[in-house]
């Protein structure tokens, strides 16, 4: 199949772009509501304490304000809520148990009142011990973060989470075949490392936004979400009303990353505008945002056998990570940076342990790719100490190890469905033709499994006049989704790109969709439009055929109309004929489910997401300071849709990892986030982005989505720190094995290389 025939230009797909450089877009942190009051959020100043008392009569005596919401408003409520554990509750009821945690909430007439009455309310905390280490939150005498584990099952993931009764510890993962204990006796050499990766926040345009307007019997949200439908049921359960009768309307949203998947303030808002019976608006600051999720940090203890011939024989893994003080999605991100620990290579003996845990700290979330990155930059990181300590090239060690396509990364998964090696042959060719040396680059290989649930439909209308809309809960949060599922619906349905528009997601009128992350937006949610709209052609040539005589196969949809063996025919003329009246629509149903293709969507992963990186850095010696100066990134994409978006997915993840890569790290200090703000987080600027980028996307049309696609946009963010270490490793010497590598991380490695110690 030819691809040129299904790209279009970047400004023809993404009918948003004009919009949002006019500044005429509507985010969800636009939307006006009659009569809607202003929330503000008071926070703890404590890691962990008990609430003594909260008085709020100084508060309400307040002009302007009419109401604020403590943990006293809950009592008799089903007050508590989460994807894995139910350990979250709508505001805090007798304790907090981080600096940000929500203990009460003002709604106003305006933001500058709500904002002064939180000065206004007065709580009395008794100080409890805290525990913001992971490590240290996993010993028998640390200070509990939560009493008990109230797990829920199936809920958003398929299965549960073994939580630990009595401890810190909220998932503790386990997986293992062949005879790793075998593998280590019987090496030629055994090799372990530890690895440490920071907390890093997402950093986000749009901070988060909710607007809730609860009534006696319904519930609608204009809300910044990345899945509408679980906050649909989250809402749902904790105030006992029928999904049909909760609503949840998705705007544009100004960046998502994961940090506004699953559900995050919708609750809280929802229970503030519950109290105040009005409709209220909360709108998070930067520095908020930055107190409500994060991507979990990591400390990953690698054990890896090799032969004498440079052949990885066995490796285990073990994993920590810190997921503060709620669980969120910390359950399976803690499963997925185990195996992707693994990395693309064959490994016939294989051990794996991961465990999440509650700390004293902001709650870890979903973030693009979940576990992937800190579980590449161990395990590519400790490729490149291998390979040289066995005195082999870091790239020819590479490929005696990797996998071939159809090959097992472990038993119980989809064999991996790209050509690692191809692609790793590709980045350095590439980093030779753009004036780079392939011998002195940094390198690193990925491979991830999304944790794509295949479930989701969309609904397709195709008007008398051939204009087309399509409904879905697809959020677009900035990366193109919705100009994607544009081009699917023009080129099934045979219209010109002006006549399609997607509706904005609103669980009221577009069917159910799991969630707009986990790359799978294009395959799954692209699929459903090709199905709907392939259910359309079929019913518009039966209906030609049936009119005009002819096989049904004969007829093809083109512009404006029906092409067939008696000539082109409008679909106006075509609905007349049939309904004796200028009226009517084609109406599409497209369902995904893991039964799709004989039950081959239910096989996990749907589909691997692969990244190769090469990159050239300087470093100076004598401030320690690494600058990115050349980088390629490689994907294997299956059918690129739209280049420019492509392009620009795959530019985006790499340039965020170098943030956490050289640059971010939420940093505490006695139970304190100490540069919780973007004054004092540092995140890539332009200046520092590479002077040269080029990306390669691979296209073979062997993908499970439309034409062949598969799903992209996180792989390029798991080579990039152990590209930039192993470059840094290669012109110097010098292994840092924490990130981000600050300067002076850097110094200090040099210095000590100078001096001969390691």
């Amino acid at each position: 199949m030819d691809s040129a025939k299904h790209l279009y230009s970047a400004h023809e797909i993404r009918s948003d772009l004009l919009e949002k450089v006019t500044g005429s877009a509507e985010f969800a942190s636009d939307v006006v509501v009659p009569g809607m009051l202003h929330g503000r959020i008071l926070r703890s100043p404590l890691p962990h304490a008990v609430i003594k008392s909260i008085d709020v009569s100084a508060a309400l005596a307040m002009p302007g304000v009419i109401a604020v919401l403590t943990g006293a408003d809950l009592a008799g409520m089903n007050a508590h809520w989460g994807l894995y554990l139910r350990d979250r509750p709508l505001i805090a009821i007798d304790r907090v148990r981080y600096v940000g945690d929500p203990v009460a909430a003002v709604a106003a007439v305006d933001e500058f009142t709500a904002e002064e009455a939180l000065d206004a309310i007065l709580v009395d905390y008794e100080p409890l011990p805290h525990v913001t280490d992971a490590e240290a939150a996993m010993a028998p005498d640390a200070p509990l973060v939560h009493d008990k584990m109230d797990k829920i099952t199936d809920f958003y993931f398929k299965g549960g989470t073994n939580a630990v009764e009595g401890t810190n510890i909220f998932q503790h993962y386990q997986y293992a075949h062949g005879d790793v204990d075998a593998a280590f006796a019987t090496a030629h050499r055994v090799f372990e490392d530890r690895f440490k990766f920071p907390m890093v926040v997402h950093a986000f345009m749009e901070p988060h936004v909710v607007i809730a307007d609860y009534r006696a019997d319904s519930i609608t949200l204009w809300s910044g979400a990345q899945s509408p439908t679980t906050v649909q049921k989250a809402l749902s359960k904790l105030f006992e009303i029928d999904i049909a009768k909760i609503r949840v309307i998705t705007p544009y949203v100004g960046g998502g990353f994961g940090g506004k998947s699953s559900v995050k303030i919708d609750p809280l808002v929802t229970a503030l505008s519950w109290k105040a019976k009005r409709p209220v608006r909360v709108c998070l600051s930067v520095s908020e945002s930055m107190l409500t999720c994060r991507r979990l940090s990591a400390d990953i203890e690698l054990k890896t056998a090799v032969d004498a011939e440079g052949k990885l024989l066995g490796k285990s893994v073990r994993v920590i990570m810190n997921g503060g003080a709620y669980a969120d999605t910390g359950p399976a991100v803690a499963v997925k940076a185990a195996t992707r620990a693994i990395g693309p290579y064959h490994l016939p003996n294989l051990k794996l342990e991961s465990y999440a845990v509650y700390t004293n700290t902001v709650p870890g979330a979903a973030f693009r790719s979940i576990g992937g990155p800190p579980a590449v930059w161990a395990t590519e990181s400790q490729m490149d100490i291998i390979a040289d300590a066995m005195g082999l090239d870091a790239v020819e060690f590479r490929m005696r190890n990797l996998l071939p396509r159809g090959g097992s990364v472990r038993p119980d998964l989809r064999p991996i469905d790209v050509d690692m090696a191809t692609m790793l042959k590709r980045g350095l060719a590439e980093m030779d033709a753009a004036g780079g040396n392939s011998k002195t680059s940094g390198v690193a290989v990925a491979a991830s499994d999304p944790g794509i649930h295949a479930l989701g439909s969309a609904i397709v209308r195709l008007k008398i006049d051939c204009s087309v809309l399509v409904l879905t809960n697809t959020i677009e949060l900035g990366q193109g989704a919705h100009g994607v599922l544009r081009a699917v619906a023009s080129r099934v349905l045979g219209q010109p790109l002006p006549r399609i528009k997607v509706a904005t997601p609103d669980t009221d009128l577009a069917p159910y969709d799991w969630v707009t992350g986990a790359s799978r937006s294009t395959v799954i949610m692209g699929l459903a439009v090709e199905e709907a709209c392939a259910e359309i052609s079929r019913e518009v040539r039966a209906l030609a055929a049936d009119l005009y005589g002819g096989d049904a196969a004969a007829y093809v949809l083109a512009d404006g109309g029906v092409a067939g063996p008696s000539g082109f025919t409008s679909l106006r003329d075509l609905m007349v004929k049939a309904n004796g009246i200028d009226s009517g629509e084609f109406v599409g149903l497209g369902k995904i489910t893991p039964r799709y293709r004989n039950g081959d969507f239910a096989r996990a992963p749907l589909f691997w997401e692969t990244a190769v990186g090469v990159g050239e850095t300087k470093v100076d010696e004598e401030t320690g300071e690494v600058r990115l100066t050349r980088y390629i990134s490689v994907a294997d994409v299956g059918r690129v849709l739209n280049r420019k978006s492509a392009e620009g997915q795959d530019e985006g993840a790499a340039i965020q990892a170098l943030g956490h890569s050289l640059y971010e790290e939420l940093v505490y200090e006695d139970g304190q986030p100490i540069n919780a703000s973007m004054i004092d987080y540092h995140v890539p600027s332009i200046d520092e982005s590479p002077r040269e980028f080029h990306t390669v996307l691979i296209e073979n049309g062997d993908g499970p989505g439309p034409s062949g696609a598969r799903g992209m946009g996180e792989g390029a963010i798991l080579p990039m720190a152990p590209v930039v270490s192993n470059s840094l490793a290669r012109q110097f010497g010098v292994r840092v094995r924490e990130l981000p590598l600050t300067p002076e991380r850097v110094w200090r490695a040099l210095r000590d290389a100078k001096a001969g110690r390691k």
